[in-house]
């Protein structure tokens, strides 16, 4: 049932996949890591995120959404609070993270972040991808949750004209979720967040989940 709502509409949220001793231990991974702005691109380089990686990919309650052979291929940790606070239009994420640059007609969008190589390959390789959103706090909606767009992702790459279009037609909906839930998403679903609220934190751990391999010569450049 579950995934066949994540295939129509392109998110999921699930109920919560740790307890509340398993988000303690995650928020003591959390405080040492270093972050800038909104957050960090590069958790996956850790021993603990890698981890957890695996223990999401084999978790009974996501394996009907995750492929057997995926890979975690990246982890972005995201901080919104009072103090640390910002808004994000509405977007598809289109970038991927890779281990050289190369060149061929298919790619674009080439750029560097946190050194790292990140490049926009066409939207049949986006939609094998799962974003796995892990809440290490309740995301109530005035702590900054998503807003999605049902069912965009089915229509490929959108330019702002046409995103904005099917955000009228097919509407918007607020996604709240529960501390050690996640929120399931197709990176092409069209989506958005407003600034927080509220007075407590928005953690969120971002896994992107792949197939092990990448056309067009392109490999990625952390594979868990």
């Amino acid at each position: 049932m579950g995934c066949n709502v994540f295939e129509s509409n392109g998110y999921f949220v699930t109920s919560p996949l740790f307890s509340e001793s398993e988000c303690q231990s995650l928020e003591a991974n959390l405080a040492s890591v270093t972050i800038s702005m909104a957050g960090s691109r590069s958790l996956l380089e850790t021993e603990w995120c890698a981890s957890l990686a695996r223990i999401l990919k084999t978790h009974s309650s996501l394996t009907d959404f995750l492929p057997q052979d995926s890979v975690a291929v990246q982890c972005t940790y995201f901080e919104k609070s009072v103090d640390r606070n910002w808004l994000v239009a509405l977007h598809q994420d289109l970038s991927i993270p890779v281990y050289q640059k190369l060149d061929h007609p298919a790619l674009s969008g080439w750029s560097e972040k946190e050194g790292g190589i990140f490049v926009q390959p066409p939207a049949e390789v986006l939609h094998d991808l799962v974003a796995v959103r892990l809440h290490v706090d309740q995301c109530a909606a005035n702590d900054g949750p998503l807003k999605v767009v049902p069912g965009s992702h089915i229509h490929g790459r959108l330019n702002l004209e046409e995103a904005i279009s099917l955000r009228t037609i097919n509407g918007e909906l607020i996604c709240p979720v529960a501390r050690g839930a996640a929120m399931l998403m197709r990176p092409l679903l069209l989506h958005s967040s407003s600034k927080a609220s509220g007075q407590s934190k928005r953690r969120v751990l971002h896994f992107l989940f792949a197939p092990k391999s990448l056309p067009f010569g392109l490999r990625w450049h952390h594979a868990v």
